[in-house]
């Protein structure tokens, strides 16, 4: 319809006009959509005051004024079948109309909006509204389409447990604590130490000899105190370990021995956990994430653990300081990723750094379907404690 039309018409004969061009549909078929497996997308085109207060559960939030801008990052192929819904179905109608003129070919706005849904008495999602200091702190996040205000209510809703507070475990906790993960769980039962501060960037040297679960939380604290901080001052074994791991959504092991690394795993496949790991060593380092069913577990590639004499620990061997904020950083990336539900996590991928070189690579790693542990016919023999077989630092 040419566009001189519109100008003179009101504002009820310009929807009417829409409205008759469109395809529309209702709240029951929408309702129909949100329980099955059909990949049509959903998006609420209100306001951010209104969204907050209660929408669809799974509705992407684009706001009407920002569609054109955000459309075709949240939603690349132009096939993909989308209902838009407002308030009452105007705002939603005039949006079907502009994607439409961008070019997608199966959009509908449904009629009555958020007010029919709310009338035909189905469920209303209503998330914990974020706060004018969380909408400052995160806004960065929040202008990102991936992550947005969904994924940072992901964030701010999940629990992360750390373990080791220690070169790994810093710039984790560091940058997760600025990315807003609500809970965080700390484990590590050492003192600061002042040959620690050339890599574990948590502490201070005024923090020498005071726990490091504490120096963390302190640290954490003042840089965000809107993080809920747990703290676990005990050395992680088969009797304590599932106690602690229980609720958590993502463990990190940034943990600096074979035995721990293998309790870590054990448990984390026991209890459904993603586990991102993390490993440095020298001017090396490496970082990948075991996620349950969706690719290898630690005892896929490393059955058992390797005599004492292979295994140096990091005070033996040495560690350039920098080397493990380059691998935390990575697993930092790789937690927010499996708690937003964005990118390619790292399962079934090992990404190794030589410092020296500057170079990453990408090994390919696979399940073993005789695993002992996570293979097709393992069964659960309960945890080892390989304390004596290992190299603890």
């Amino acid at each position: 319809m040419p566009f001189q039309e519109f100008i003179v018409a009101t504002f009820d004969e310009l929807i009417e006009r829409v409205k008759a061009t469109i395809k529309e549909t209702d709240s029951d078929a929408v309702r129909a959509l949100q329980t099955s497996n059909d990949p049509t997308v959903i998006i609420d085109v209100r306001e951010r005051e209104e969204f907050v207060d209660g929408h669809i559960e799974g509705a992407e939030f684009i706001p009407r004024g920002q569609l054109d801008l955000k459309i075709e990052t949240a939603v690349p192929k132009r096939d993909t079948p989308i209902v838009l819904y407002c308030a009452g179905g105007t705002r939603s109608a005039l949006a079907a109309r502009s994607l439409e003129e961008l070019g997608y070919t199966d959009v509908k706005s449904m009629a009555g909006g958020f007010t029919a849904w709310k009338r035909s008495g189905y469920p209303v999602h209503i998330p914990k509204a974020m706060t004018s200091e969380q909408l400052t702190r995160y806004s960065r996040h929040l202008v990102i389409p991936e992550i947005g205000e969904k994924g940072q209510r992901k964030l701010i809703d999940a629990k992360v447990l750390l373990l080791g507070a220690g070169a790994l475990g810093s710039p984790v906790a560091m940058y997760l604590t600025a990315a807003g993960v609500g809970t965080i769980g700390i484990i590590d039962s050492d003192v600061v130490d002042r040959s620690n501060l050339q890599r574990q960037i948590l502490h201070t040297d005024e923090a020498v000899g005071t726990p490091k679960v504490e120096s963390a939380k302190a640290r954490m604290k003042a840089l965000n105190p809107d993080v809920e901080i747990h703290t676990h001052q005990t050395w992680l074994s088969s009797e304590n370990v599932l106690e602690i791991f229980e609720g958590y959504d993502v463990v990190v092991d940034g943990g600096d021995n074979f035995a721990t690394r293998y309790l870590v795993n054990d448990a984390c496949v026991r209890l459904g956990i993603p586990n991102v790991h993390g490993s440095v060593y020298r001017f090396e380092g490496q970082a990948t994430s075991f996620v349950p069913h969706q690719g290898p577990c630690y005892r896929c590639l490393y059955p058992e653990p390797p005599p004492p004499e292979l295994a140096p620990s990091c005070q033996e061997a040495g560690v350039l300081g920098v080397i493990p904020g380059v691998i935390g950083m990575l697993q930092a990336i790789e937690v927010i990723k499996l708690i937003v539900g964005i990118g390619e996590p790292l399962a079934g991928r090992l990404l190794t750094f030589d410092g020296l070189k500057t170079q990453f690579r990408e090994l390919k790693l696979r399940r073993d379907p005789e695993c002992a542990l996570c293979g097709e016919n393992a069964e659960w023999n309960g945890f080892i404690d390989y304390e004596v077989f290992c190299n603890v630092s």
